[in-house]
């Protein structure tokens, strides 16, 4: 997930997992007065649940992925070569397949060393080392690395107030990720408070002068993991060295810092690279009798390179292919298309989701709603729709289906649900994605314990589930749902 893109859209309310509030559906009794489907619809879509809890392929496949390829980000061999493996997979189910070509960025990671050598107390001949990370994008040290204090502040506010002293710097920002909220359902929120210094704060300390930025790593659990991700640089600014501290180590140095100057030796030797061919995977599952409308079910391909990508989204991807998996193991096909995508390089930049956008630019009423899970490994809570009131009401055949597995969450939203499908809600599309408990995805996310053992296969079936019925709903319904733009 890569939420330099998503920060403005995906963590606005504190009530919900994703997005701002519209509405939540009303009781059952009064939704599904208006929006009952026929018995063989609701058998229909009872057996797609049962079937995608039982199913051990989506599991299979993400065990594949990971144990076999492991990390992918963008550029890298383990891209094509995932890329490959799903779309032999999706072959294999009878979907008809095609690989999209995308221009994706290439940036590679270097060497990673941060080493306190002279604070507040130290004694002689002494130094710390440190557990640091280089955020993608992130600028380059000498091949010798750097020496300079570190300015610890708080908040951008605090940048700008001791802007005398960040020239020939390295600042750090040290906004704590706030766990009470996750722990309490709102873990979104908690990643969008902090992510804000991950992704911008470098810009804004070089553009004072700073030598390097660091950023507290945004995630919640204290288990001395530096977290990556993006940095973004404004287009005539040089990238300056950019990395991610542990919590634990940022704490020490703001403590240190209090009684005193700390200087830090910082080493980091990323490089960008020239733009690498890549491609989105698509997988269409034929519609009975209007092939040309789809619903997309998708999910990211790419992961940043410190784990093996299982949570971040590799559980995504996997659960959208296993819409097509079901499918074809009961023999359905709605009237509409579903048109599974596994996404390149939403990490980094989206290049991906531009590519598809622009190829049905010109088409798009035939993209009837669009589906995305990114949001970890853990189980379905129900469904998030950017829709109108109206249409959240028809979607209680939904929530009936998925009642025995607890999944009877529906809520609405005004905002993009998914960084890959966002150009398509911008644009009108209706967009979903599975409402996933978050409460432990940031403990491992973006670091090198973004591992398989992570993943509950019960709550990986779940999300399958979830799309599975949804997609399958909507694209049996007799009409489309209205366009809903998501709002800006």
């Amino acid at each position: 997930m890569n939420a330099s893109r998503r920060a403005p859209a995906m963590f606005a309310a504190p009530l919900l997992l994703l997005g701002t509030l519209l509405c939540v559906l009303p009781s059952p009794a009064t939704a599904a007065a208006s929006a009952a489907p026929a018995g063989d619809a609701a058998a229909t879509l009872a057996r797609i649940r049962s079937t995608a809890m039982a199913s051990p392929w989506a599991m299979q496949q993400l065990t594949t992925l990971t144990d076999t390829i492991g990390p992918r980000i963008s550029g890298s061999p383990q891209l094509d070569a995932a890329i490959e493996q799903v779309a032999a997979a999706m072959r294999a189910l009878g979907a008809q397949v095609q690989l999209q070509p995308a221009k994706v960025p290439h940036w590679v990671r270097g060497a990673e060393q941060a080493e306190l050598t002279d604070y507040p107390g130290r004694p002689a001949g002494l130094s710390q080392r440190l557990h640091v990370t280089a955020l993608g994008f992130s600028g380059a040290t000498a091949p010798e690395g750097l020496s300079a204090r570190v300015i610890v502040v708080q908040d951008f506010d605090e940048l700008q107030r001791r802007a005398s002293e960040v020239p020939g710097s390295i600042v750090l920002f040290d906004e704590p990720f706030e766990q009470h909220l996750a722990d309490n359902g709102d873990a979104f929120e908690a990643y969008g408070h902090a992510v804000q210094y991950r992704s911008g704060g470098a810009a804004k300390a070089a553009a004072l002068g700073a030598r390097a930025a660091l950023v507290r790593s945004v995630g919640g659990a204290n288990y001395r993991l530096p977290h990556t991700g993006v940095t973004v640089f404004k287009s005539a600014q040089s990238a300056i060295p950019a990395g991610a501290l542990s919590a634990e180590d940022a704490d020490l140095i703001a403590r240190l810092a209090a009684h005193g100057p700390v200087t830090m030796k910082l080493l980091l030797t990323p490089a960008t690279l020239p733009d690498a061919d890549s491609n989105n995977v698509i997988a269409d599952w034929p519609g009975r009798d209007k092939p040309g409308e789809v619903v997309i079910v998708s999910g990211h391909l790419d992961s940043w390179d410190l784990g093996t990508g299982a949570t971040d989204d590799g559980v995504g991807t996997m659960a959208a292919a296993g819409v097509i998996a079901v499918l074809r193991q009961l023999d359905l096909h709605p009237h509409r298309t579903i048109r599974f995508i596994a996404w390149s390089s939403e990490e980094n930049g989206g290049a991906g989701s531009r590519a598809y956008f622009e190829s049905v630019r010109d088409r798009l009423d035939t993209q009837v709603a669009a589906i995305e899970s990114d949001a970890g490994a853990g189980r379905s809570l129900g469904v998030n729709a950017a829709v109108d009131r109206r249409s959240l009401a028809s979607l209680q055949p939904v929530v009936d289906a998925l009642a025995p597995i607890g999944a009877t969450a529906l809520a609405g939203f005004d905002r993009e649900l998914g960084a890959d499908i966002g150009p398509l809600q911008g644009a009108g599309v209706p967009g979903f994605a599975p409402r996933v408990d978050g409460r432990h995805y940031f403990d491992y996310h973006h670091t090198a314990a973004d591992t398989l053992d992570k993943v509950d296969p019960q709550n990986l079936n779940s999300q399958v589930a979830t799309m599975a019925v949804l997609a399958y709903f909507l694209a049996d319904l007799p009409d489309p749902l209205p366009r809903f733009k998501a709002a800006d």
